[in-house]
């Protein structure tokens, strides 16, 4: 192979290379020890600061649903900061306990276990719980989720793991 045309292979790999996409905000999840479930489908961007690890997760809108007996809403923007297997600042995610909507507002990954912190109290779920991303307005039910009883009921879900803080 000639110089030139070794030089102009080189420019062009180097071209595609910078040109490929960034990771998805799944694959930047998993890169920093969370499972991809964290997040709803349809993130449609985001935003990192790899210095600091602050953050900023764009959906489509405000996403809801309900899992295992838990209400969840997603506002349009999630921010935090980001670091190997820690969530802190975390602003744009809530969980409805009794009446209340709640922010969690930490999170942090123990190997198989997830712990979500509310502040004042925290829960611990299997980290496979988190594997699949659910989808906005059913989370994994999309056939039964306007069936009323389906699902565990709250109460019997979170009072046995609270741990407070």
């Amino acid at each position: 192979m000639s110089t030139t045309a070794a030089r102009l292979l080189l420019i062009l790999s180097l071209l595609s290379a910078a040109a490929a996409d960034p990771p998805s905000v799944y694959d930047l999840l998993q890169s920093y020890g969370f499972p991809a479930g964290l997040l709803p489908q349809g993130v449609t961007s985001y935003d990192l600061d790899t210095a600091t690890g602050k953050f900023s997760v764009f959906i489509g809108g405000s996403c809801s649903y309900s899992v295992n007996g838990y209400d969840l809403n997603y506002k349009s923007t999630i921010t935090g900061t980001i670091a190997k297997n820690k969530i802190t600042d975390l602003n744009g995610i809530q969980v409805k306990i009794l009446f209340f909507w709640i922010n969690i507002i930490e999170v942090t990954s123990n190997g198989d276990e997830l712990q979500l912190s509310v502040g004042i109290a925290s829960a611990s779920f299997p980290v496979d719980n988190f594997f699949e991303c659910p989808q906005c307005g059913c989370g994994f039910d999309c056939v039964n989720s306007g069936r009323r009883g389906a699902g565990f009921g709250l109460l019997s879900r979170i009072l046995p793991i609270i741990q407070y803080d």
